[in-house]
């Protein structure tokens, strides 16, 4: 009876602690509440003035959110919701709900909003991007196969759904996804990444469609066209014809890290090390926590017979990032 009695004075003790600390908790809240600029939208919710009692949760989960306080908005938002359920209290209780980590909650609640709003695209576009989160990539591509059935001509829907199905790695599902999108929509965003495809393919399909999205750039200012055409050049053996559009890239933007690197990868391959070994110390130039540029270095050190040179280059590579599996294993190898 004894051991009983401690037992329960210690379950006691626990829930006596809980509820304090959930006490505790709603009072610093029920104090920011009742400070500026919060203070006038509490009271008239204490004192229920007015009848729109949901627009003035609204109001006040706006002021939080705007202020950085999800915590407390959340609740706003969801009061709102409850009285009076519309499109921008379901969109911004949502969003809350995401920033907050409740994302079980929060497709549930899309899920209701798409069924009542089924004309408003913002809330499968949320829904899609919560499933990809979640890994449920079968139902993200469902939303989008759902907005396309009653909207074939929906470029947004067809551009994320291609690149959904690029991550999830069907590249030619993806490629006539984004080839329907950029068909309906020529927008250069569109056009560069279905380049991009065709590129790491080893389609020269690519090159025209860089060429055309170079035609429009009267600022002269993009950098993506050359790149994507280095990289397709690159795959072909093109080395040669791969480094001019990477010096095309450098010439536009003398911190282009990763033209550097592809410059020197396609150097390093025609067994150019030196030159290689000037475009890769550029990239730490650039930035000194590239990973990538420390371990190439590495790499021409070591096909020039420096190895003591090259573990020093592979230690540094792996030490700005413990997931570099290359320079792990290249230090294993030389050591």
């Amino acid at each position: 009876m004894l051991c009983i009695g401690c037992i329960m004075t210690g379950n006691s003790g626990c829930h006596d602690h809980q509820n304090k600390e959930a006490t505790s908790k709603d009072q610093e809240a029920a104090a920011v509440l009742h400070r500026f600029p919060f203070a006038p939208l509490t009271d008239s919710l204490d004192q229920h003035e007015g009848t729109d009692t949901a627009g003035l949760y609204f109001r006040r989960a706006e002021l939080l959110s705007r202020n950085n306080l999800p915590e407390l908005a959340v609740n706003d938002y969801r009061q709102s919701w409850d009285l009076r359920p519309d499109e921008a209290a379901g969109l911004r209780y949502a969003s809350t709900l995401t920033i907050l980590g409740q994302t079980a909650k929060a497709i549930q609640l899309l899920q209701d909003c798409h069924q009542k709003f089924p004309s408003n695209s913002s809330f499968p576009e949320m829904l899609g991007e919560l499933y990809q989160q979640s890994g449920k990539m079968k139902e993200a591509v469902g939303i989008y196969d759902n907005i396309l059935q009653t909207d074939s001509l929906n470029f947004e829907a067809w551009y994320e759904k291609g690149l959904l199905l690029e991550k999830n790695g069907d590249t030619a599902g993806a490629i006539q996804s984004l080839k329907k999108a950029y068909a309906i929509q020529p927008v250069n965003t569109y056009g560069l990444e279905l380049a991009h495809l065709y590129a790491e393919k080893k389609d020269p399909i690519a090159l025209p469609l860089c060429d055309a999205v170079l035609r429009k750039d009267s600022s002269h200012e993009l950098l993506d066209p050359f790149f994507i055409k280095g990289i397709y050049f690159s795959n072909t053996l093109q080395y040669k014809k791969a480094i001019i559009q990477f010096d095309s890239c450098i010439n536009r933007d003398w911190k282009f890290t990763d033209a550097y690197l592809e410059k020197g990868i396609a150097l390093f391959k025609q067994k150019q090390y030196e030159q290689a070994l000037q475009s890769f110390r550029m990239t730490i130039k650039v930035s000194d926590t590239y990973p990538d540029g420390y371990f190439w270095i590495g790499r021409c050190f070591e096909a020039t017979g420096d190895k003591t040179q090259a573990v020093l280059f592979y230690q540094q590579a792996l030490g700005l990032d413990k997931d570099f599996t290359e320079a792990a294993d290249a230090i294993k190898r030389l050591q």
